[in-house]
């Protein structure tokens, strides 16, 4: 993925996770907690999974995936890497 889209793909999870966090930040760094600094819960963190996965066309995450992601940097490199692993298998289909 090239830097220019890989910005864009970043700022736009930033937007859909800042826009839908219980208590929004004031500023938008990728080292934000999604529990502790953004007051995510298990209903509104499969709420934003849900609207990342409709926005980039992606499948369910697994739960062991799920597990390892805590920050909002977390989210990112989670999804660039799907959206790059999709890519590599012909698959990539990211959201205009």
């Amino acid at each position: 993925m090239e830097t220019e889209a890989e910005e864009a793909v970043r700022q736009t999870i930033r937007q859909i996770v800042f826009s839908m966090a219980p208590e929004p930040p004031s500023g938008s760094h990728a080292d934000l907690d999604l529990v502790d600094d953004l007051a995510y819960h298990s209903l509104a963190l499969l709420e934003m999974a849900f609207a990342l996965e409709d926005e980039f066309l992606l499948p369910p995450i697994d739960q062991e995936s799920a597990q390892q992601i805590r920050t909002v940097g977390d989210v990112e490199s989670y999804i660039i890497s799907q959206l790059r692993a999709g890519r590599s298998a012909g698959q990539a289909r990211v959201a205009e």
